[in-house]
């Protein structure tokens, strides 16, 4: 038999190689002569640098940037330089990880560093650029990593402005006479998974903004700055900034990769399958094995179990998915798609002591698994 083993994370306990191996170590005790396959995925969350490094087999450059507060920082990205691709996440250079409690202030904060990592990844030959985009500290539409590729934001008098959020309602023009050229001839790829507007209460700043140090004062001018360089935008480019499907992800960074990019906006984990050819691999299939730390209401929203059972489907393979807790009714399974669904806790105890016994639990729950289909073959 031939059996894809295709998890995410499970988050503080396993990463999706180490899942992989323990199911492996599994299912041989019951088919020890099975062809089983390690495809670990990811959605764009955490986890995902070791999961894209795992198929590009890229090595990590490390680069000298600004962080969201201007400060030098020594930051990097993942790069294939026999594929020319480079993997870049926004955290790294412009994320709140980077920043204290009392440092988060996203009217103040900037996505210069990750303009910098995507210059350096040009002119290190990189013909197409991933990028994810979670965990931004910023509100500024992408103004810090447009100015970093060469862009200039002029107020009324002409002055460059500042690249941050409070500036966004004073940009009355953009400049794009000294552009990067060789921006022209990278095909860059977003990894973002929210539909959020550009503006409005489902926009960035009333939606993210809260999160990132801004107050409701706070919150209601970056929103007005959005609505008013959403205009220029438009303006200049012709481009209507609001209407771009995730333009409020990551401080309006969505909308700032479309207009500023021509980036192509795509769920986490169909980058991902792409990455790793995931929907050729599968062929022949005769079981895709699959989980996370948890299955709840969110699984379907574009996070890395619904992307294999849409793949699967396509191939009519049934799908199993072995969980660190399933907090799902019958029939939010039914919707889901998947054939087989357990939660691997055994035994009564605390959440840390569930993490503890993770590989344990989950080599048991894939005998089980193995032990089923040997019955069901019979």
């Amino acid at each position: 038999m031939k059996f894809i083993l295709a998890p995410d994370k499970y988050k503080g306990s396993l990463t999706g190689q180490q899942f992989c191996d323990v199911v492996e170590k599994g299912m041989r005790r019951v088919f020890p002569n099975s062809d089983i396959i390690h495809m670990p995925l990811a959605d764009g969350g955490d986890g995902t640098t070791d999961v894209v490094q795992h198929y590009l087999q890229a090595s990590k450059v490390e680069v000298m940037v600004k962080d969201p507060l201007f400060r030098d920082i020594e930051s990097g990205y993942l790069f294939s330089k026999e594929k020319r691709i480079a993997f870049i996440e926004m955290s790294e250079a412009s994320g709140y990880k980077l920043l204290t409690k009392s440092e988060l202030n996203c009217m103040k904060t900037t996505s210069l560093g990750m303009g910098q990592l995507i210059a350096h990844a040009i002119e290190q030959g990189a013909g197409e650029i991933v990028l994810g985009i979670g965990g931004s500290a910023t509100n500024d539409a992408g103004m810090g990593m447009a100015s970093a590729l060469g862009y200039r934001f002029l107020d009324l008098k002409g002055n460059q402005l500042s690249p941050i959020g409070e500036k966004l309602i004073e940009v009355v023009k953009i400049d794009a006479s000294n552009v990067l050229p060789e921006l022209n001839n990278v095909q860059i790829k977003v990894a973002c998974d929210v539909n959020n507007p550009l503006f409005g209460e489902q926009g960035a700043a009333y939606v993210y903004a809260p999160q990132k140090g801004a107050s409701p004062v706070d919150v209601e001018f970056l929103d007005e700055g959005l609505q008013h360089f959403a205009a220029v935008v438009h303006k200049e480019f012709g481009i209507d900034a609001q209407e771009i499907p995730g333009a409020g992800a990551a401080g309006g960074m969505g909308a700032g990769t479309k207009v500023f990019l021509n980036a192509e906006l795509t769920s986490g984990i169909d980058l991902i399958k792409e990455m790793a050819d995931f929907d050729k691999d599968i062929d022949g299939a005769d079981w895709i094995i699959t989980g996370e730390g948890q299955l709840d209401g969110q699984t379907l929203s574009g996070k890395t179990i619904d992307g294999v059972v849409q793949s699967a489907k396509t191939k009519n393979i049934p799908v199993a998915a072995l969980c660190g807790s399933v907090a799902v009714s019958i029939d939010e399974l039914e919707a889901m798609g998947l054939n087989y669904v357990t939660s691997i806790i055994n035994g009564i105890g605390t959440l840390d002591d569930a993490k503890r016994r993770s590989s344990e639990n989950l080599e048991q729950a894939s005998y089980n698994f193995a032990r089923f289909l040997q019955q069901a073959q019979k």
